[in-house]
């Protein structure tokens, strides 16, 4: 799609608005997240169901946060054309990172729901060997979904901008269709229906115990680390889909949405500093009391919700 609009105002503001973003994301998700690796690898060594989707889910983090230095490079620097394929291993790994991420707070909420709304099943369908079999699914899967960003560069000897300026190709129909039912739309379903269940489930126990309090905070702040970073962007990818396909015309309204689309961008990074909370409270609700900490050291977590 050709356009006489131009971006260079955003483009200028976007090279400041990022710092502003990415540094403290990038400082704070760096430290949390390999604090929450420690803690878990380290101090507790406790291999619960909770603990190593968390424990995914941090190393998900930390690989969509150190792509970010390479982000705010090709922001400021053009990058020569014989470079793409190192330019498409990049980008690849950062959907990696984000689409990993998403499915493994997916899959946080699947679990609670299990162990909540069906107790007895959950004896035969929860264990520390299916939650990890689910975190190697999770990989093998968004490896294989996220190999078409190797074809998103055009052919151009020209010097281009990493992570920014994907071809026609990359914003086909059939692969934003993909990006948004089977990267948010499926997934965020899944999240809600779940969370809201086992919430529902929790309050309307008789006895509000500190351990059903923490579960709650946990479902809580997992539907928060989905829901706050993902939804504007992929609201973002949709609009710019439809700016793509000539749906949108108007210069105002398609400068507009290239500004929300990288703004939202950048603020789903955030998510890497709020799966920490997530951490924190799981990390409340399998650490043994120090009576029992002989016991918990086996690894039983049998009680866990």
């Amino acid at each position: 799609m050709t356009t006489n609009c131009s971006f260079a105002g955003v483009d200028q503001l976007m090279q400041s608005l990022e710092l502003v973003i990415y540094v403290p994301t990038f400082v704070f998700g760096l430290l949390l997240n390999t604090l929450v690796l420690t803690v878990f690898c380290v101090k507790l060594r406790i291999w619960s169901e909770s603990t190593i989707y968390m424990t995914n889910l941090a190393v998900m983090d930390l690989l969509l946060l150190l792509l970010l230095p390479f982000k705010m490079h090709a922001t400021h620097h053009l990058w020569a054309a014989s470079r793409k394929l190192a330019c498409s291993f990049l980008e690849t790994m950062y959907f990696v990172g984000m689409y990993g991420s998403i499915y493994t707070t997916t899959c946080i909420a699947l679990d609670r729901y299990i162990a909540i709304q069906h107790p007895f099943r959950a004896i035969e369908l929860r264990s520390p060997k299916a939650a990890r079999l689910a975190c190697v699914t999770i990989w093998v899967l968004v490896l294989g979904a996220t190999l078409p960003v190797y074809s998103f560069r055009d052919n151009s000897d020209q010097p281009f901008h990493c992570f920014h300026g994907f071809s026609n190709k990359g914003w086909s129909p059939a692969f934003i269709g993909c990006v948004e039912v089977f990267g948010f739309l499926l997934p965020a379903t899944v999240l809600m229906v779940c969370s809201v269940q086992s919430i529902r489930k929790l309050k309307q126990s008789e006895s509000q115990s500190a351990k059903s309090r923490v579960s709650q905070q946990i479902l809580y702040s997992n539907l928060c680390g989905f829901l706050i970073p993902f939804t504007p962007s992929h609201l973002g990818i949709f609009l710019q889909f439809l700016v793509r396909q000539g749906v949108i015309t108007a210069c105002q309204s398609q400068t507009s949405i290239a500004l929300f689309l990288q703004v939202a961008m950048c603020l789903a990074n955030v998510t890497c500093c709020l799966d920490a909370l997530c951490s924190y409270f799981i990390i409340k609700e399998v650490r043994p009391p120090q009576n029992r900490r002989t016991l918990s050291q086996r690894g039983t977590t049998t009680s866990e919700v």
